[in-house]
């Protein structure tokens, strides 16, 4: 398969929010993510929405033929340059069947979120070539203060720059309800951390497991050899659901060229003696390079990092580097 990096984001250039999953409404509507909208606009960008994009139904989500619509309205606009999701959710899988891959495939532009973006996302990537991204969704746009300073860091620079982009761990980490004005949160220090030695170049896929495994031996499945995955779980995953998760993707691939964790909630209760016992169990990942605690995922913050893009990882630094061709 011939893979497209999408051209990079210019100052002036139009980003449009649309909402394969859940609705923005369900995250407090427009008036609610100005502070993303002003931090976009801050940052040289124009935003504007999808048509159906704050449409909400009894499952905080909009019908396909909606979602779909908007999707393919950001992608057939010669003005935008870039699509991004309102938030995560649990139905993007649902627009699969629907989608018009030939019109993604002939107007690459970048696109990016999170969660259950990752069934979108990795079968936009297995369809058409297109690498997508893996990063902030509009509504995690607001988050603020020293998490909120390494995330737009991160956001910005991976999609304004046609360079080699390297990725190293933030100072601190937290967990829990950032978007509640009255939320006690804590600042923890933080590190990426080592479970096997290596360094290897190669493509990724992955995301959320509990959403990416919906993919699997469906026709929107990536290819599973050969590739870096990206691993991480949500709030309301449970830690001991992830020996399953790993399983089923080691049972099916062959080739495994590293894996990489994200950092858990702190919801998900796990901890380095839980997570080694779940490792422990499968003897490739004692031979592949395997970091944890990166950041990705559910705790913040996060960085942006492209599925179907080749990196390279060296855990001996503790870093990655995303390859730009």
């Amino acid at each position: 398969m011939k893979y497209i990096f999408p051209n990079h984001l210019k100052e002036g250039d139009e980003i449009r929010i649309i909402a394969p999953s859940d609705s923005l409404k369900r995250v407090g509507g427009y008036k609610a993510n100005l502070g993303s909208k002003h931090k976009l606009e801050k940052m040289g960008f124009k935003v504007t929405f999808g048509s159906h994009v704050n449409e909400c139904d009894v499952a905080n989500s909009s019908s396909i033929k909606s979602r779909v619509s908007d999707l393919h309205a950001a992608f057939k606009d010669k003005n935008v340059k870039a699509i991004l999701t309102v938030i995560g959710g649990f139905t993007s899988n649902e627009l699969l069947p629907y989608i018009d891959y030939a019109l993604i495939k002939h107007n690459p532009k970048i696109i990016c979120g999170f969660s259950d973006f990752t069934a979108l996302a990795n079968a936009i990537t297995a369809k058409t070539g297109l690498i997508t991204f893996y990063g902030p969704a509009y509504a995690s746009l607001k988050m603020s203060g020293k998490v909120g300073n390494y995330q737009d860091t991160y956001f910005k620079k991976m999609l304004t720059t046609s360079n080699h982009l390297l990725l190293k761990a933030s100072k601190y980490w937290q967990s829990g309800p950032w978007y509640e004005e009255t939320a006690n949160l804590s600042l923890h220090n933080n590190s990426w951390k080592t479970y096997n030695r290596g360094i290897v170049k190669g493509r990724t896929i992955g995301g959320n497991f509990d959403t990416f495994g919906l993919l699997m031996g469906t026709n929107y499945q990536p290819e599973l050899n050969n590739n870096i995955i990206l691993f991480e779980f949500s709030e309301g995953q449970d830690w001991s659901e992830m020996s399953r998760h790993l399983a089923s993707i080691l049972q099916a691939s062959t080739n495994l060229k590293a894996l990489l964790i994200g950092r858990f909630p702190v919801e998900c209760n796990m901890n380095e003696e839980k997570l080694f016992y779940v490792l422990n169990k499968f003897s490739i990942l004692k031979q592949i390079p395997v970091m944890y605690d990166v950041n990705f995922g559910h705790a913040q913050p996060i960085f942006t990092i492209p599925i179907g893009g080749m990196i390279t990882i060296d855990t001996y630094q503790k870093a990655i580097i995303v390859n730009k061709i």
